[in-house]
């Protein structure tokens, strides 16, 4: 039994897949300014590890609280402090890019609905930011539809831009990206752990990071590895 503490800990998590067990007893805790690489082989259990984290699935046996209570009893002040992107582009493709960050932010408790025309002027320039920060300048009022993958991908990524949450869990996020959309998310990390976030990341790429205590969980093992 681990003591739980302020961050996001998980206590003897175990998850299966159909008659195969994907990991057992698995135990960890991140803290402000680290950063968890999940690796492993296809089907060993990474994405499934992230939607428990996110509180999207329930393991097995064990436990996942964060700052000392469990997510699910905790839910509304876990997810103030969670962003969770998973392995698609979880956006709607009906919808433009301004449209689809528009929604992020109102069921996010942003400023959209605000009566005052300077809030909303606000909220508009910071998505436009977002937008022009992950390379969709022009691409602003184009349906989704319309875009490439990697330019999908972009749309879904810009919410990094907007969020003031503290732990990012994010399932292949270099997927579908040029090298220079890779360089430009990799600095976005280095900003948000040297300001005492968290990040959960799975990547077939390499993770360069030059902030944080780094840490790797490859699965199936259960033991942390720190990272030089």
């Amino acid at each position: 039994m681990i003591e739980a503490a302020a961050g996001l800990l998980v206590n003897c998590v175990s998850c299966t897949r159909g008659y195969r067990d994907l990991f057992t007893g698995l135990n960890f805790e991140l803290k402000a300014g680290q950063v968890l690489r999940v690796e492993g082989e296809n089907g060993s259990g990474k994405t499934s590890l992230l939607r428990i984290l996110a509180g999207l699935s329930q393991p097995l046996e064990g436990e996942v609280l964060w700052q000392g209570q469990k997510i699910h009893h905790a839910e509304s002040t876990w997810l103030q402090n969670l962003l969770f992107i998973g392995h698609r582009a979880g956006i709607k493709f009906e919808l433009t890019p301004v449209e689809n960050l528009c929604m992020y932010e109102a069921l996010n408790g942003g400023k959209l609905g605000a009566k005052s025309a300077a809030s909303a002027s606000s909220t508009s320039t910071r998505i436009e930011d977002a937008l022009y920060q992950v390379g969709l300048y022009g691409f602003e009022d184009i349906p989704c539809t319309q875009l490439s993958a990697g330019q999908k991908r972009r749309v879904a990524l810009a919410q990094l831009f907007l969020t003031h949450s503290r732990c990012w869990i994010l399932d292949e996020p270099y997927t579908s990206l040029d090298v220079i959309a890779v360089q430009m998310l990799q600095a976005l990390f280095t900003q948000h752990i040297s300001q005492g976030g968290m990040l959960i990341i799975t990547s077939h790429q390499p993770v360069i990071l030059q902030a944080g205590e780094q840490y790797r969980l490859a699965l199936p093992k259960t033991q942390l590895e720190m990272l030089a």
